[in-house]
């Protein structure tokens, strides 16, 4: 296993996960002990002298985000959708299943290619299923990774609401943390040429701005709305000026 680069949220995530885990396994048979060991596995101990399973599974994710293909598909945009999930819980109607899809949704990232969230998704399916989750709920944490696509959940889509929203959080940015946003992007597509990603880019935010709204859970549309479609009106305007 490639060791697990330092950052300082590891803990607070592996916490978080155990903990969202176990709430999303509940107390059905085959959920696994999470006191059981895994021998030479990295981690945080647990009562043995190995990781426990589900930590072993954390850092399997935690690999992932922290690839070095990655600028804005990182770790810390992992904690920033979990915070902004905290932040929408009230609008959840399976809150677990909306957590285990924000670990997901971007676990499989290279930005060369354009079937990341089925990846992601089958990799959802294969890990929930080997840790015991229910089917139902395994799919429905599936079909949410899937759902990062288009970020467009029907009405009535409590769960595909609060997870769309809270990817999409980050477009409600302060100004500077947009920008540091918006050059992280660029840097993710360096192979890119300049030409072509400007003119990918502006198709991807004039779209962004043609939606009748950006956010569909009362909180996205009250205070998400207006900042995030100035950032976005404003970088268009920069790449048109380029």
């Amino acid at each position: 296993m490639v060791p697990l680069p330092a950052h300082p949220a590891h803990d607070d995530l592996r916490a978080r996960w155990r903990a969202t885990l176990l709430a999303a396994l509940g107390d059905g048979p085959e959920a696994p002990d999470p006191r059981a060991t895994v021998p030479g596995a990295t981690g945080p101990q647990g009562d043995g002298p190995g990781a426990t399973v589900l930590d072993r599974y954390a850092d399997d994710l935690l690999g992932r985000w922290a690839e070095p293909q990655r600028r804005y598909h990182t770790t810390d945009h992992l904690v920033a959708v979990l915070h902004r999930v905290d932040e929408l819980r009230e609008y959840a109607a399976d809150l677990a299943a909306v957590r285990l899809a924000a670990w997901f949704h971007d676990a499989v990232y290279l930005p060369d290619r354009s079937e990341n969230e089925e990846r992601s998704a089958r990799l959802a399916e294969r890990a929930l299923t080997e840790l015991g989750v229910g089917e139902a709920r395994t799919a429905e944490v599936a079909r949410l990774v899937r759902l990062t696509v288009t970020h467009d959940p029907e009405e009535g889509d409590a769960d595909g609401q609060v997870l769309c929203d809270a990817d999409l959080a980050v477009l409600a940015a302060a100004p500077a943390a947009y920008a540091a946003y918006a050059a992280a992007v660029r840097e993710e597509y360096g192979f890119v040429p300049e030409e072509l990603f400007r003119d990918g880019r502006a198709a991807v935010l004039r779209g962004l701005l043609a939606l009748p709204r950006l956010y569909r859970t009362p909180h996205g549309r009250e205070h998400w709305e207006a900042p995030a479609r100035h950032n976005l009106t404003v970088e268009l305007e920069l790449l048109s000026a380029s």
